[in-house]
């Protein structure tokens, strides 16, 4: 019986921290039932969208960790990445050269950005997700200023013969309502070639190494030659293949059919079990977690039996996977988890579970704070330069204005909170929230004849999730302030006496 009551009271523990993610798999499970709409048309917008949101949603999760909530303040972000963006779009500045031009401008802006947020929220301790929203209409009023009146007023912006640019207004002040990026950075990031992304990484890998090799030697430390061998054999293997008629040809595409993403994530997962079973059983001979290995391969074996029934088929073949974009997200991701496993990062940590124990413990809070805000802000106004080039044009006066209160949405939705979330989280929220997104119009004008209607609702359960999960927040913090206040007086009157 009290196996029976431990196992009844995780479950429904489980069910209460999981209720908004179950609350959203069964509202979009009914849209899209209600929608009346395939799978094929589903899964390929919503692919389409996690590619394009996924990295927004991923810059909230550092402030999260280091206690500064829910980060209204990626707006800022979003701006310095359209500010950048503009000017390149006025020098004609075009394909994946141009993005990182585009890029290198904006980082600059977003640290500025970043350190004026931070030192801001250190000022305003406790209240920094209010501070960040009405930070956010304020900051649009100066957006507004200079796109409306100083680009073109104050800083010109012509073409050679003197007439005004083709991005302004007829009276040459003030930037047009939206600017078409088809002829400069439409695409830039997702029509990059595997071809090209293998022979970049190959580069990557000797730098890396070679650099290695050198600050090792540098600080008299030792090198180990086998391992380092080891790697520039096999990145020269890889790169290699590259030549061979077939792996070219397959490598010359930009997008990956989601099929074969599948067959290849399987197959990775067999070799990589394989490898670590002959690793640790025969040739190290250490203990080696043989179940884990065997789920692996039966979880994997599933997955590809899942792939030969004719529904899954018909999805897996329509959707076509933006290589290089979806590359990113998986390094921001890799990134979120390495930047914990720093010292930085601990410090984040730390500062983000208790301000007076970062303090005690020697951490300068106020900085830390400062750099989680400056990381979150560069990421997000990387993330809006994504969201733009697969947006193919750029609404000057309306591509940011959101962007915080749906990136938030779609966090909170994957099960993070006010003071936790992960990566996890941060991508299963994308789904949902955007499958929702996908249907909800769709299941309106089906039910109600009214397309509207689900619009409406879909912007309303965006503020309804944030305004849900501020007030969770303050009722679990309501109890310990309650505990503390009554120790308190407990101990005055203790001391009374």
């Amino acid at each position: 019986m009290d196996n029976k009551t431990n196992y009844l009271a995780r479950a429904k523990s489980w069910l209460f921290e999981q209720k908004v993610v179950l609350i959203f798999v069964f509202l979009s499970i009914g849209a899209i039932i209600a929608s009346k709409q395939s799978m094929v048309f589903v899964a390929g917008e919503l692919f389409t969208r996690v590619a394009r949101n996924s990295f927004l949603v991923l810059s909230l999760i550092i402030p999260v960790l280091a206690g500064l909530g829910l980060n209204f303040g990626i707006v800022v972000g979003a701006m310095a990445a359209q500010i950048s963006l503009f000017l390149t779009t006025f020098w004609g500045l075009s394909g994946v050269s141009g993005l990182l031009i585009t890029t290198a401008i904006a980082t600059p802006i977003a640290i500025l950005f970043g350190f004026l947020v931070g030192s801001l929220f250190n000022k305003i301790k406790g209240a920094e997700m209010i501070g960040g929203l009405v930070l956010g209409y304020f900051a649009d009023g100066l957006y507004q200023l200079l796109f409306l009146f100083i680009f073109g007023g104050v800083i010109p912006f012509r073409n050679p013969d003197g007439s005004p640019s083709s991005l302004m207004t007829p009276t040459g002040v003030g930037v047009k309502n939206t600017l078409d990026l088809t002829a400069t950075v439409k695409y830039s990031l997702d029509t990059v070639p595997m071809l090209t992304i293998v022979e970049i990484a190959f580069y990557i890998v000797l730098a890396a190494t070679l650099l290695s090799v050198l600050f090792r030697l540098a600080k008299k430390q030792a090198v180990d030659w086998k391992k380092t061998g080891a790697t520039a054999v096999a990145a020269v293997l890889v790169y290699a293949l590259t030549y061979v008629p077939a792996v070219e040809q397959f490598l010359a595409a930009d997008r990956l059919v989601l099929l074969r993403a599948v067959e290849l994530g399987v197959l990775a997962t067999l070799l990589w079990q394989a490898g670590k079973f002959i690793w640790f059983t025969l040739i190290k001979k250490a203990p080696f977690n043989k179940k884990r290995c065997l789920a692996a391969v039966i979880a994997a074996g599933i997955l590809y039996g899942l792939t030969w029934l004719d529904a899954v088929y018909k999805v897996l073949v329509s959707v076509r996977l933006p290589v290089m974009t979806y590359l990113c997200i998986g390094a921001l991701c890799f990134f979120n988890q390495a930047l914990m496993k720093t010292r930085l990062g601990q410090n984040m940590r730390t500062v983000g579970q208790s301000r007076v124990v970062a303090n005690a413990a020697g951490i300068n809070v106020d900085r830390t704070r400062i750099i989680a805000m400056i990381l979150s802000t560069v990421l997000a106004s990387w993330g809006q330069l994504i969201y733009l080039q697969n947006i193919g044009t750029f609404a000057t006066y309306g591509a940011h204005t959101q962007v915080g209160q749906f990136a938030i949405a779609s966090l909170l939705v994957g099960g993070a909170s006010v003071q936790k979330a992960t990566n996890k989280q941060a991508i299963l929220g994308v789904v949902l929230f955007h499958t929702l997104f996908i249907v909800a119009p769709l299941a309106g004008k089906e039910l109600f004849g009214n397309a509207m209607i689900g619009e409406y609702f879909r912007v309303f359960i965006s503020y309804g999730v944030i305004a849900m999960s501020l007030a969770m927040y303050a009722w679990k913090k309501a109890p310990k302030a309650k505990d503390g206040k009554s120790l308190r007086l407990s101990s005055n009157s203790n001391k009374a006496a």
